[in-house]
């Protein structure tokens, strides 16, 4: 009898019908018992949609969930929204709406889309950071910090968007302009709230170390380096002639590579120092370069691309150890809160200096030579920054550069000129944003008794402000700024600041263990869950959301309102889901569900459907709506069914790479689900099979179920795919295998299938006829005995060099092997003419002949 088709449009409702009214997926608060095993993906900011891109994150986290349970794992598998944040608040001004009726309203289509995909989810736990019951008790904490003295509030210089009249993040500059109005940056100083992130900077790297092996080496060392701890000298030059007001004393520098002092031929100062805000209020030429320097990128990578520039303030220094004079200039490579934001520059091995230097015609004085140089080592085109040994230094001669530091700190430490410091890139972590739709800062001013926590929480957002001008509503507010200071009960003002989004979302994972626990943290949920056994989430968030997340674990750990330290015990960042973009001649992104491809003898052409027009193939990139290459859930379950998305968006790529998605790729992954159908569908219980096949059969179900279970666990879910797809053609091509055989088989099969394609599974489970649902049956056993082979290939060397092989039984006694290797043809072949003098054989592995 033909197998019936399977129909995706129908079991996928149904199976899905069946988790819900049997609450599948809601896990007790302190579990039942089992081992307990938590798994996430990072949450998602309610833009609107999910596309096939954000799916691949969370089918990554349903495969790993679905599996832990069929392993006998408590599996803790919940789902949230990082909801608030400036999109929602330019929705509002742009649509005239209120910024939680969009996010709201968004969450709602985005939860129903992401139940399309069948996953796992814990939804009894769902809840979004623009919540109350959520942000108020983080208020509760963040006020427990202030009160610990890891909060607090300092002038600081920010990056200002005149238009938008708010505070711009680093990555939201982009070429001087504000990301979203265009307008020039400008540099401010403004009281800003900080928490003091800076305090545990050693203890943020030392941590790292306990994630070896855990978390990818690329993100461990993103974190090193931008925490940047660094041993070096901070120590003052002296001013040659008159001494500027900003700093009398001298100019106080520090470095790393104190080694190569003598090497130095200019000082930099950042645009921000005293001395060169001083310079700029008297000299116009100073002015207006501080003022370019202001317009300029903010963050590391972007100081690194760009030109550099000084200007010369005509100040000079003399050189505390040979006397030479030095002089100073403003450049816009140096970084006014890394260090002292002053240094001294050595081109000739620093990049950056040699760069300025070469632009200006300073000097460029090489004192580090590698090893097999002479005297006359020059550099040339670019800094040297090997390893080496220092010459035309002094005292410091013939010493290797680690002993050439510790010379010099040592002699400026006798001269009383400096120390040797330990100093690190990271700031601490600037909280303030000046926009509605965030979290209020639980802050009171009072004229008398300072800045103090707000006595009632949750300190909520008002619902009646207005955007029709530029700023922060929370200013504007006729009352709702307007309370009376908890201490003296006089008049006094909240502050109309708000959290950082990073804030947020720098602790949900712990608030998953109880989200309706009346403190922060349920200390005894937390304790049964965390830390998170796996953390999934983009790259792009291997430093920020990562550092800030360890950073409040630790924070809240040392108030007692957690006791875990390190939040993930181990991460995966997964690549994205890209796709082809299509353009018209105007310039206007198609997408692809209004597009027609053809292929002319290898030549590919793309036209609008709509409306007939030639459109330009462009690059391959990330899924995203501005460029509208974005395929939707929706789209994949109305054509070929969730599983075969599924099994897409996991099977033609390793989880860490991008994945292009083509529509042969899922057309693909549909054929193979309708090949495990077939294969269950058409079983025949009558037929008991022949042995010998029924025994082959069982050897490839272990193997098969071995293969993708150490797939699943490596994370090599493709791997585990392409054995799936071999296990489903080995199935087909046993037709001489039955009865148990052929049942353990498919069931196998499904139990191996069930995290990729959890409806398939679950219908194929049912028409097997086996009871309950697959998703409580324990995940499949390998047994190394029943996948072992009865027979072994044994390699033949002749004086240990291979000469040919022999199949025999596996376990044959010695004696045995020889007679039948000593009465092979080939061998005898080889042997001619030489005498056996000695035959080894290691039982099922090898057999060696000693000849003479």
């Amino acid at each position: 009898m033909a197998a019936t088709r399977y129909e995706p449009k129908t079991a996928e409702p149904r199976q899905q019908s069946r988790w819900a009214e049997a609450d599948a997926f809601s896990t007790p608060t302190e579990g039942t018992g089992k081992p307990k095993y938590y798994v996430l993906e990072m949450f998602p900011y309610p833009s609107g949609n999910i596309h096939m891109g954000h799916a691949r994150n969370y089918v990554m986290g349903d495969v790993v969930a679905r599996s832990k349970r069929a392993q006998g794992f408590d599996v803790l598998h919940p789902m949230g929204w990082d909801a608030f944040g400036l999109p929602a608040e330019n929705a509002a001004i742009e649509r005239g709406i209120h910024p939680g009726d969009w996010t709201w309203s968004n969450i709602a289509t985005m939860r129903d889309q992401l139940k399309l995909l069948g996953l796992s989810l814990d939804w009894s736990r769902e809840f979004a950071t623009c919540d109350p019951a959520y942000y108020g008790q983080q208020q509760a904490w963040f006020r427990e910090l202030f009160k610990r003295g890891l909060v607090y509030r300092k002038e600081a210089v920010v990056n200002w968007d005149p238009v938008d009249n708010t505070v711009l993040a680093n990555e939201q500059v982009v070429d001087g302009r504000g990301w979203r109005s265009g307008a020039v940056v400008e540099k401010r100083k403004l009281n800003q709230w900080f928490l003091r992130i800076t305090d545990y900077a050693d203890d943020l790297i030392e941590g790292l170390k306990e994630l070896e092996g855990r978390w990818p080496d690329k993100v461990r060392l993103m974190q090193e380096n931008w925490i940047g701890r660094s041993k070096g000298l901070q120590m003052t030059w002296q001013w040659a002639g008159d001494a500027p007001d900003a700093t009398p004393d001298g100019l106080e520098i520090y470095t790393t590579r104190p080694d190569t002092l003598f090497g130095a031929s200019f000082m930099g100062i950042a645009a921000d120092h005293p001395v060169a805000r001083a310079l700029a209020e008297t000299h116009a030429g100073a002015a207006a370069f501080v003022a370019e320097c202001r317009k300029g990128g903010s963050t590391q990578a972007e100081i690194e691309q760009a030109e550099k520039i000084g200007f010369d303030t005509g100040l000079k220094v003399i050189h505390p150890l040979d006397g030479r004079e030095v002089s100073v200039w403003i450049a816009n490579f140096i970084l006014s809160d890394y260090g002292t934001g002053a240094i001294f520059g050595c081109p000739a091995h620093d990049q950056r200096d040699f760069e300025f230097a070469t632009k200006y015609g300073l000097p460029i004085l090489p004192v580090v030579r590698p090893d097999g140089a002479g005297d006359d080592f020059g550099v040339d085109g670019e800094a040297y920054t090997g390893p080496g040994t220092i010459f035309r230094s002094d005292f410091l001669d013939g010493l290797e550069i680690e002993a050439a530091k510790a010379a010099a700190i040592a002699r400026i430490e006798a001269a009383g000129q400096g120390e040797g410091k330990t100093i690190y890139r990271l700031r601490d972590w600037g909280v303030s944003r000046q926009r509605y739709w965030g979290c209020p800062i639980p802050i009171v001013h009072c004229d008398k008794c300072g800045a103090l926590p707000a006595a009632d929480l949750p300190v909520e957002l008002p619902r009646d402000v207005t955007f029709d001008t530029p700023g922060n509503p929370l200013d504007r507010h006729p009352t709702w700024k307007h309370v009376k200071c908890p201490t003296c009960h006089g008049d006094a003002t909240r502050e109309t600041d708000t959290l950082d989004t990073f804030v947020d979302s720098s602790w949900y994972f712990a608030r998953f263990t109880d989200p309706t626990a009346s403190e922060p943290i349920s200390h005894a949920a937390a304790n049964h869950w965390l830390p998170v056994d796996q953390y999934i989430g983009g790259v792009e968030h291997a430093v920020l959301h990562l550092l800030y997340a360890r950073f409040v674990s630790r924070a809240l750990s040392d108030a007692g309102l957690m006791t875990v330290r390190e939040p993930f015990a181990g991460l995966f960042t997964q690549g994205m889901v890209v796709h082809e973009t299509y353009r018209r001649a105007d310039g206007a992104w198609v997408e692809p569900t209004d597009v027609e491809l053809t292929n002319d003898a290898g030549k590919r052409s793309a036209r609008q459907l709509s409306t007939g027009e030639t459109l330009t193939i462009g690059d391959i990139e990330k899924m995203s709506k501005s460029k509208k290459n974005v395929v939707a859930p929706q789209e994949i379950v109305d054509t070929y069914g969730v599983d075969a998305g599924r099994l897409f968006v996991l099977s033609d790529s390793p989880p860490e790479r991008d994945v292009q998605w083509t529509p042969g790729g899922v057309e693909g992954a549909s054929r193979f689900v309708q090949r495990v159908w077939a294969e269950v569908d058409g079983y025949d219980s009558a037929f008991a099979g022949e042995a010998e096949a029924n025994a082959a059969l069982v050897r490839e179900t272990h193997k098969a179920i071995k293969a993708v279970s150490e797939g699943i666990t490596g994370f090599r879910f493709n791997s585990a795919i392409a054995k799936l797809y071999a296990f489903v053609a080995t199935i087909r091509d046993s037709a001489k295998a039955g009865g148990e055989a052929k049942r353990e088989a498919l069931k196998a099969l499904l139990g191996l299938v069930a995290p990729f394609t959890p409806h398939l599974a679950e219908e194929g489970w049912t028409r097997l006829g086996e009871e309950g649902m697959i998703l409580d049956a324990p995940w499949p056993v390998y047994h190394p005995a029943l996948a072992a082979d009865d027979e072994v290939t044994l390699p033949i060397q002749v004086n240990g060099k291979r000469r040919g092989e022999i199949r025999v039984a596996r376990g044959l006694d010695p004696a045995e092997v020889e007679a039948i290797v000593m009465a092979d043809p080939e061998v005898q072949a080889r042997l001619e003419g030489q005498t056996v003098r000695k035959i080894v054989v290691v039982k099922d592995r090898i057999v060696n002949l000693v000849v003479g």
